[in-house]
């Protein structure tokens, strides 16, 4: 038959104690380290999950607008040949130089 040492009960109370107690302050800690980080976030204006997957969907029909645009660009450039602005600008003549007498 065993018999229990009070010493051994209470330390192994106290360690459950203590572990429970560390564990609490790990806990706390982590909240308020999350808490000043949230914190220091909302100071710089970062922003938001939501208005980042907002601009990401803005952006991606830019590109697709954009693509169109220079797809309808490139057919009206096929139909209508370009002109340069040197063949559009009419051509001088030299200056003639005058004979002095």
């Amino acid at each position: 038959m065993q018999t229990r040492n009070p010493v051994f009960t209470d330390l192994a109370d106290l360690m459950t104690d203590a572990f429970g107690a560390a564990r609490a302050a790990g806990d706390e800690a982590r909240s308020v380290f999350r808490a000043q980080a949230e914190r220091v976030a909302a100071d710089m204006d970062l922003a938001s999950g939501d208005e980042m997957r907002a601009l990401q969907a803005i952006i991606a029909r830019q590109g697709e607008e954009i693509e169109s645009l220079k797809a309808r660009l490139a057919a009206l450039e096929g139909k209508k040949p370009a002109t340069s602005r040197a063949a559009a600008a009419p051509k001088r003549k030299p200056a003639s130089k005058k004979a002095s007498s």
